[in-house]
């Protein structure tokens, strides 16, 4: 049986088959936002520059419907406000100055729909990808909180969420050593089919070390380094990256939910931390959704570099994998460093300590553009800044609901007061035996909130309080609630 052969669609392709159609519809762009790459490329996309941005473009990724929204909360806050924000939006995380040099890093970030398909692993990755955007800022991260939402707690599949998205926090959180210091457990039908996973780190850092995913200095090293790079988190752009076909003729996806070794991420967490020490890190990108064509277009976007790229390079868990499948692989515990080619045998060395598996895939180069190449196939060439910064944003309609006024009104004081014995006893037990009044510590108890030594409140308290630094008695109070009604 002779081996099928894969011609790669290249850029010299693309430019030579203007006519060519691409499954751009089923990868979630629509017909005006396949023109606006046509017209920014000058020529039809590539399949792998096509699978870049039709993932880097969907709401997932550019927050292209909430973002004339959520910008107000820069453009809101006052110089007070700002007195002590060291790094807002447009990083990995926000930074505050604490004082005495020190400052702490965090964020939150929702994974829903995995928690969904996959409950232990969309949980479990949820709590790895936060803690690496920590990690990303130069800060040791030092605690988690995670906020959920669940159906009917007695819906049939509801304990099918619940366990698994709680056995996955708990079960990477707890091998990472990080004390869950917090958060909250609420259950209502609405959340049925779409639960609310939502992970929350924390990080301390020095004030004057802090660290940007901002590529830069022409000459400079693209290094991806941490876990192999496979076939999971990869899901509908398969549609486009895989060869592989099923008995219909039809592409084959790979898995949707990426998968999760707390262990690795441990190794990366301490190999960072060295590598921080060491100086030799000029910027750091971690990995998640949108894999390598996310990591790269942000570092080289917000750098105002231009990249190139030797995608052979890159370390395989699933040598099958095309370059399509190695460019949107959402596989987990990798990050992506800047370092100067002065710096790189020590940088290799210290990988080497901890036995992190690193590459050398690429360079900082003159011109601003982000270029790929296959086994010497150019499968990319964009401007970075167009993939990761300037998506389309738009401005949907929107309007007051109706029912809202009513609903605001809608007081305790309205209710009926209980006049007969059985009534108050009714409600009563209504009250007491309420999943989202009674006591979440079968939940909570999963967790490990005192590794490290540092926690000084957690649950059941409303806040969780980690200590920062032992010498100057400063910590850091945080809490993570929310109104679901």
């Amino acid at each position: 049986m002779s081996e099928t052969v894969h011609t790669p669609d290249t850029v010299e392709h693309a430019a030579e088959t203007p006519d060519l159609e691409l499954p751009y519809r089923e990868l979630g762009l629509k017909d005006d936002e396949y023109q606006m790459i046509v017209d920014l490329l000058g020529r039809r996309p590539t399949a792998a520059e096509l699978a870049m941005y039709s993932v880097m473009w969907s709401e997932h990724c550019s927050y292209k419907s909430s973002k004339i929204h959520l910008k107000q909360f820069g453009q809101k806050t006052t110089d007070a406000m700002r007195r002590h924000l060291l790094v807002g939006m447009g990083q990995n995380a926000g930074v505050v100055d604490i004082g005495d040099g020190w400052a702490v890093t965090f964020k939150v970030e929702s994974h829903n729909h995995p928690s969904f398909v996959e409950p232990y692993q969309g949980a479990a990755t949820g709590v790895g990808g936060i803690v690496r955007d920590i990690l990303a800022m130069g800060a040791r991260p030092v605690a988690v909180m995670d906020q959920l939402r669940f159906g009917d707690i007695d819906h049939p599949d509801t304990a099918r969420i619940v366990n698994g998205v709680v056995a996955g926090i708990s079960g990477y959180g707890n091998c990472l050593g990080l004390p869950n210091i917090g958060g909250e457990t609420e259950f209502d039908p609405a959340y049925q089919t779409n639960p609310l996973v939502n992970a929350l780190a924390v990080g301390v850092l020095r004030a004057d070390e802090i660290h940007l995913a901002n590529a830069s200095g022409v000459g400079n090293k693209v290094i991806l380094f941490g876990a192999r790079t496979g076939g999971d988190g990869i899901g509908g752009a398969s549609i486009l990256a895989s060869e592989a076909f099923d008995d219909d003729g039809g592409p084959v996806k790979r898995p949707s939910v990426q998968v999760g070794d707390p262990f690795m991420e441990k190794l990366i967490i301490e190999c960072c931390m060295e590598l921080f020490e060491a100086g030799v890190v000029e910027a750091i990108q971690d990995l998640g959704a949108a894999g390598i064509s996310c990591a790269t277009s942000e570092l080289a976007g917000n750098g105002n570099s231009g990249m190139h790229v030797h995608l052979e390079n890159v370390l395989l868990r699933d040598p099958t994998l095309t370059a399509g499948e190695i460019l949107m692989s959402e596989s987990q515990e990798r990050m992506m460093a800047i370092v100067s080619p002065e710096n790189l045998d020590r940088f290799l060395e210290i990988t080497g300590k901890w036995e992190v598996e690193t590459a050398v895939i690429g360079e900082i180069v003159e011109g601003g553009r982000l270029t790929i190449d296959h086994h010497g196939h150019r499968i990319v060439d964009v401007d970075p800044k167009t993939v990761a910064i300037d998506s389309p944003t738009y401005d949907r309609p929107y309007a007051k609901p109706a029912w809202q006024d009513e609903l605001n009104a809608d007081a305790a004081e309205k209710l009926p007061r209980p006049s007969r014995e059985d009534e108050l006893r009714e409600q009563v037990l209504a009250v007491v035996t309420s999943p989202n009044l009674s006591s979440t510590a079968w939940i909570t108890d999963q967790y490990d909130r005192y590794v490290m030594g540092n926690t000084a409140l957690a649950q059941p308290d409303d806040a969780g309080v980690v200590r920062v630094d032992e010498l100057s008695g400063l910590g850091v109070a945080i809490s993570a609630d929310a109104n679901g009604r």
